[in-house]
């Protein structure tokens, strides 16, 4: 099931830092660096998000170290940013995605809940 979860996460991740960062996909790059501005961020921001998005996307597959920890905190982060941005500036509606891959990168992040018990 955790494998499940990290392929779908991975995939979605990939696409979307992708775009993010290398503005590959014109249709969907407006579109986000338009929300972006909306929000009061820039392009360079924009960037640093797709960075820690394809972080967590690869870093998930490490299982068991602190790597695997770290990608899925920072999954959980940006998906709980977006929520946030979502909520202030658009309707809960488009936060729909973010919530979705929040809820699964802290079921991944809760599977790892030994790995964070023994480094306390």
């Amino acid at each position: 099931m955790i494998e499940i979860i990290k392929v779908l996460l991975t995939a979605f991740f990939l696409f979307a830092s992708s775009i993010k960062i290398f503005g590959w996909h014109d249709k969907i790059f407006h579109v986000q660096l338009e929300m972006f501005k909306s929000y009061g961020l820039n392009r360079s921001i924009m960037r640093l998000v797709g960075m820690v998005e394809l972080f967590g996307a690869l870093a998930i597959w490490f299982s068991g170290t602190l790597f695997s920890l770290l990608g899925a905190m920072a999954l959980l982060g940006t998906s709980i940013g977006a929520i946030g941005c979502h909520l202030i500036f658009d309707t809960w509606k488009h936060g729909v995605p973010a919530m979705v891959t929040g809820t699964l990168s802290a079921i991944i992040l809760w599977s790892s809940k030994e790995l964070i018990l023994a480094l306390v």
